[in-house]
């Protein structure tokens, strides 16, 4: 990513909190369950948020051949102690399947060889893959996830100058960052379950070139923010999006109530100040 790890924390909320307001109707979309504080011995302090998807429309036609249309409805747990996270997805339609998403962010080009600690097997069963933002190529699940059809290559910057991203751009940008993840996913179903594992990860492939474009193009909307004022929109936004679905959150305190607002408004001003 052209950005330093600071400026990539910021990025990274804001691209969570603006995808999901536009995937988010009352039909289906992410339904925040709850958002606080957590402290660990593995990962030390940080956020955690339990999230569902309900991504009905998205399911691919095979699935439904033999699943309900609500077999899509996701459940996310994240530790989010950056710059080191943790996410589990499991479904609760398929009990036996899970994904897990462990992200190690670093300020390199994407060098480092084992920023997980793998141990040799592990290592010898793992497949790397290099995903550029960069990239023009487009599969079924990037256009089921995203619309995202920004050419790097002409994009410049306002507020930073940076860009356009030409080829070999990672060995040439100052600052640039990389975000390391481990995917681990098992689907023991007999039959469809190796089906059901690329499609998951198919999905999961597309969806981080998806945000991490965002990340970038979106650079002069968030750039200059304070972790005070993210996490001040991400409390709307938490409230805007399960007020769409006609549900309630779990909020961490009795302040946290207080602060209810309409992230319309907010996002309104936000744009507002930035024209």
């Amino acid at each position: 990513m052209p950005m330093s790890l600071d400026e990539y924390q910021i990025a990274q909320m804001y691209m969570v909190m603006k995808m999901q307001q536009q995937n988010t109707t009352s039909n289906e979309g992410v339904e925040v369950l709850e958002n606080r504080p957590f402290e660990d011995e593995v990962l030390g302090k940080g956020q955690y948020t339990s999230k569902f998807y309900h991504l009905q429309s998205k399911a691919p036609a095979w699935l439904t051949t033999f699943a309900p249309s609500d077999a899509l409805l996701m459940q996310e747990e994240a530790w989010n102690a950056y710059p080191r996270c943790k996410t589990v997805i499991k479904c609760p339609y398929f009990t036996r399947f899970s994904l897990t998403i462990e992200t190690v962010h670093k300020a390199d080009n994407g060098c480092s060889e084992n920023v997980h600690g793998l141990s040799k097997d592990l290592l010898a069963a793992r497949q790397v893959e290099i995903i550029d933002i960069a990239s023009a190529a487009r599969d079924y699940w990037s256009y089921v996830v995203g619309s995202n059809n920004m050419d790097f290559t002409k994009f410049r910057s306002l507020k930073t100058g940076r860009g356009p991203l030409l080829e070999g751009w990672q060995d040439r940008c100052d600052p640039v960052m990389t975000a390391y993840k481990l995917v681990t996913i098992d689907a023991p179903y007999w039959g469809f379950g190796y089906r059901l594992e690329q499609t998951f990860l198919a999905g999961e492939r597309a969806l981080f070139l998806e945000s991490h474009a965002n990340c970038f193009a979106w650079i002069d909307e968030w750039f200059g923010m304070t972790m005070e004022q993210i996490r001040e929109l991400e409390r709307q936004s938490d409230f805007s999006l399960n007020k769409k679905l006609g549900k309630e959150l779990l909020v961490a305190s009795d302040e946290e109530l207080e602060e209810r607002g309409s992230i319309e408004s907010k996002w309104s001003v936000r744009q507002s100040n930035r024209l």
